[in-house]
């Protein structure tokens, strides 16, 4: 059993929630930075420290390249869409974020440097379901991508942008929900 099976509590800082907001929002309205992929959904990753039973974000690491259309991971992609993926508005070969592996291993270099611990990847959901209007779940194709990463899938709604929703799932599972407390 991993540790994170004994996590009661994710302590998100203000600061950090604030962050993150911003970035869900400026990729929305389609700000995109220089070099950034111009998608408008915000994946990125939390890393912190474990105080006991709890964890402690520290720092919000924006993604800015999504490798999803790159082979050999587009192949990959494009076999668990049509394996996992439901219907929804946006196009299959849109759908699924794969962080580009050099960004990815710049993160980890940073959080080493940091004394920090990567705790999962945080994205949005921003189209209402039938039978979910807030999309503050993951989806089955969520937890299939995170299934023994031993990290968090953390699911921002942003289907209303004025109000948005934070969760933390542990490895994507329904039943394995970590409450989250946004602190000042």
């Amino acid at each position: 059993m991993s540790w994170q099976h004994e996590i009661r509590l994710i302590r998100l800082p203000r600061s950090v929630w604030d962050s993150i907001i911003a970035h869900c929002r400026r990729k929305l309205a389609g700000a995109f930075l220089p070099g950034e992929s111009e998608v408008k959904r915000a994946f990125g990753i939390l890393a912190g420290l474990r105080e006991g039973d709890e964890l402690h974000v520290r720092q919000v690491l924006p993604v800015k390249k999504n490798a999803r259309n790159v082979e050999p991971l587009k192949s990959f992609m494009d076999k668990l869409m049509e394996q996992h993926a439901v219907p929804s508005t946006t196009p299959m070969d849109q759908r699924g974020w794969v962080t580009d592996p050099f960004e990815f291993k710049q993160c980890m270099d940073l959080c080493k440097r940091e004394g920090l611990t990567m705790f999962g990847a945080y994205h949005i959901h921003v189209v209402p379901w039938p039978g979910d209007p807030l999309r503050d779940t993951p989806t089955g194709l969520d937890a299939v991508l995170v299934k023994g990463s031993k990290m968090y899938s953390f699911i921002i709604s942003m289907v209303d942008p004025e109000k948005p929703i934070i969760r933390a799932f542990y490895e994507g599972e329904l039943h394995a929900e970590t409450p989250i407390r946004i602190e000042e």
